[in-house]
């Protein structure tokens, strides 16, 4: 490579690593689901997750409160009502080639209690630990399909 084309070809790398700014409109479901430790089951709805749950959280019984379905476009956050004066935004801020970035903001009765930023690939289900809820606690199952 000579000294004429290392720029060009350090600007088509940069390219291919950043996200474009033009967003594809994206489907995401976030599933709440509610732990606990009263009684060993799991809702049949969950079963696909059933693993990651086991793996991350100690609970016995897992149940779906709510299925909700998305569709994201760039930089438009949109507003999920989760439970009891509790909601999430959902951001696309990102599109690479096998991935999306997403951020993350969840309030209770308005005020800020968590912001993240993940990457989540075509078909994988992150798990997001949250509040408190009777018994035991809230956890946000965020999936997309692209």
């Amino acid at each position: 490579m000579n000294r004429k084309t290392f720029p060009l070809f350090f600007c088509l790398i940069l390219l291919l690593l950043l996200p474009s700014g033009v967003y594809a409109q994206v489907e995401a479901r976030i599933r709440i689901i509610e732990a606990s430790n009263a009684g060993p089951s799991i809702d049949p709805a969950l079963r696909d997750v059933h693993d990651q749950l086991g793996s991350l959280f100690n609970f016995s019984s897992y149940r779906l409160l709510k299925d909700i379905r998305l569709n994201l476009l760039g930089n438009r956050p949109v507003e999920v009502p989760l439970y009891k004066g509790r909601s999430m935004q959902v951001t696309l801020v990102g599109e690479y080639r096998n991935m999306i970035e997403l951020r993350i903001r969840m309030t209770r009765e308005g005020a800020p209690v968590l912001n993240t930023q993940v990457r989540l690939t075509s078909g994988r289900t992150i798990l997001i630990g949250g509040p408190r809820h009777e018994g035991g606690v809230l956890i946000c199952a965020l999936s997309s399909k692209f």
